[in-house]
């Protein structure tokens, strides 16, 4: 092992299971705000559900579900959006012992079915008719499935009315019989290549990063003196939208669900619910910034936005040098401009998140640098934070007052990171996951000696803040033996406006490449912008050149941060997005790059081959030729 981080732990351990934070809540702050509602998607009103109010529903489905024959140990699948009914549902599942098993509401026939068999599970929540459609031809195939319950339908209320001659007495009963060690959640890894694996989540796993976060980072939630308020959106069929779920529930803040992620939805919920923290992933923080840059284009301000937007990276670097103790801060002349962009364009800018929020948080994958750094100059500081599926979410998080921007912070209280030989990332701590449903061998391969091996690669630096730089199974090593991690010139490239998605290839070539998707919304604003002149021919292939021209700048931005053997030298743009529908997006959509690789391998082929030498050479092509990046668009 090359680097160690360990941070002390701070809070007590867990002595009962998740359920217990509702109950020990509503007995204590009865009338305290824990949810907000909205009985119409389309409304601007949101109704707070007290805390007592929720245990009590809570209550009255767990009986429902012990009426049904769940017991303790039993396994019930949720496949819904994030939505109120999830909430209540996971804490009346953990209130009788069961565990929860969560299942993309997005996920095909064949994968539903591959859950419910691997994990044995009992019972199947589904939100709609599309649910029941998908699960319902497999039933018969799946004898331990008993039932399958339908949240559109009235599913709690069906439960409630089976459950209730029981009295809340039985519920109280399993409830504290449930152990910090026992079996909360069995999450399923999205699968970028073979089956899902079922990873076994603890009560104590799930609440240990919660528990430390809200003890340590808590009050930064809101103003002082004010309730939290958060708004879900992430599904809470990733470990990343539980973790949340479990911040605010154990942290008393007040959260309001938006099942629709979609940019009109959710600027919506933004505006109408007015979070004090907002959380997301990197990719939705980037589609952010793009809109906020193509609306100011279309405005007629996007030169004043992108001075802005330097004041804003620039005042948030020196405001970190200050913080680190390496530089004196903003000087005058970049205090004086930072305020004139306040009130003229980062107000503004908040607003569009509804304008309470000042912190925010970040995960699922690394944010750039620039970006952060954007973000903080607009004022709204963003923790960039590291985590896994394995590791019930958070392992590391930015210390308050000293967050470094291009890092995922350091370790939390409790938990170790090292760095192994090869760079991979091994984490040891309390939310370390219990191993892997049916899979021995998978547990034993990624559990040593109490440590779990990440599979991620990352760098710590001298004060223990942690660098993710790739995955090592996405490595590509090209035909001279170069290995290079694409984690860096993706997201360099995601960072022009016209680029959606980018994957690099290069595995057995002779140089890296790079599979580029655009952005629809910004490459319609760059058309329209462009205005070219002449018939439809003329005018076409002008713009085609144009916009060959632009993406190559992007390319030559991304390879300016890497070396030359590591730079892009071919890319081809492809006409189609990668997602769900073409199976080349995971359900946490992540990129599943074999597929991509295998289902644009002509491309592929066809990208290298524009660049090689004549056929009449009978050698091949010397690296060292293959000097100017070529595009290739189709």
């Amino acid at each position: 092992m090359r680097d160690v981080a360990l941070a002390p732990r701070t809070v007590p351990p867990l002595t009962g299971g998740l359920a217990d934070s509702l109950f020990d809540l509503a007995a204590d702050q009865p009338a305290r705000p824990l949810i907000a509602r909205r009985t119409d998607p389309a409304a601007t009103e949101w109704e707070e559900v007290t805390a007592a109010e929720l245990r009590d529903e809570v209550v009255d489905v767990a009986k429902g579900l012990v009426a049904c024959g769940i017991t303790p140990g039993h396994r019930v699948a949720i496949m819904a959006r994030t939505r109120y009914e999830w909430t209540v549902l996971s804490h009346a599942l953990w209130a009788v012992g069961a565990e929860v098993v969560p299942i993309y509401p997005t996920s095909s026939r064949d994968q539903v079915e591959w859950i419910l068999r691997d994990a044995g599970c009992v019972a199947l929540v589904v939100e709609d008719e599309q649910g029941v459609m998908t699960v319902g031809p497999v039933c018969a195939r799946l004898p331990a499935l008993r039932h399958v319950w339908q949240l559109d339908a009235g599913a709690l209320r069906e439960l409630a009315d089976r459950g209730a001659f029981l009295p809340a007495l039985t519920v109280d009963s399993l409830r504290r019989i449930v152990l910090p060690d026992s079996t909360a959640v069995v999450a399923y890894t999205s699968g970028t290549s073979g089956r899902p694996l079922g990873c076994a989540l603890s009560h104590r796993g799930l609440a240990s990063p919660c528990d430390t976060l809200l003890a340590g980072w808590g009050h930064t939630a809101a103003p002082p003196g004010e309730q939290g308020r958060v708004l879900a959106f992430l599904p809470f069929s990733h470990v990343y939208g539980l973790m949340i779920q479990g911040l605010c529930i154990r942290g008393g803040l007040l959260m309001a669900h938006e099942p629709d992620p979609g940019q009109e939805a959710l600027a919506s919920a933004l505006r109408s619910f007015r979070p004090t923290y907002f959380y997301a992933v990197p990719s939705v923080f980037e589609k952010m910034y793009k809109n906020f840059l193509r609306t100011a284009q279309q405005a007629g301000r996007g030169a004043l936005f992108e001075r802005a937007a330097r004041t804003a990276r620039a005042f948030a670097a020196a405001t970190e040098r200050q913080r680190l103790g390496r530089g004196a801060g903003p000087g005058l002349e970049l205090r004086l401009q930072h305020a004139v962009y306040e009130r003229t364009v980062y107000r503004r800018l908040r607003a569009a998140l509804g304008g309470r929020v000042r912190r925010g948080a970040s995960g699922g994958s690394p944010l750039h640098r620039e970006l952060s750094l954007f973000y903080e100059g607009i004022g709204i500081l963003l923790h960039d934070g590291y985590g896994l599926t394995e590791t019930c979410g958070g392992v590391t998080v930015q210390p308050l007052g000293r967050e470094k921007s291009g890092t995922v912070g350091q370790a939390l209280p409790g938990t170790e990171i090292r760095i192994a030989e090869d760079g991979e990332i091994l984490v040891r701590g309390p939310s370390v996951f219990q191993g892997y449903v049916n899979d021995e061998g998978a547990t034993r391969a990624a559990l040593w000696g109490g440590w779990l091996a990440t599979g991620d690669l990352g760098r710590l630096d001298s004060e223990g803040y942690l660098t993710i730089t790739g995955r090592k199974k996405d490595v590509v090593v090209t035909s001279t033996g170069k290995s290079v991690a694409p984690a860096a010139l993706e997201q360099r490239l995601r960072m022009h406006p016209l680029i959606h998605q980018a994957v690099v290839v290069g595995d057995d070539r002779p140089c890296v490449g790079a599979l580029i998707t655009l952005d629809p919304d910004f490459l319609a604003h760059w058309r329209a912008a462009l205005a070219l002149q002449g018939d439809a021919p003329v005018r076409e292939a002008r713009e085609e050149n144009a916009l060959r021209d632009e993406v190559a700048r992007a390319v030559a931005a991304a390879n300016s941060a890497v070396s030359r053997p590591e730079s892009i030298r071919v890319f081809r743009v492809l006409p189609e997005p990668f997602d769900l529908a073409n199976g080349l997006l995971t359900p946490s959509l992540k990129l599943r790059r074999d597929a991509i690789v295998g289902h644009y391998a002509e491309e592929i082929d066809a990208m290298y081959q524009a660049r090689s030498r004549p056929p009449r050479l009978a050698t091949p092509p010397d690296p060292v030729d293959w000097d100017d990046s070529d595009s290739v668009f189709r």
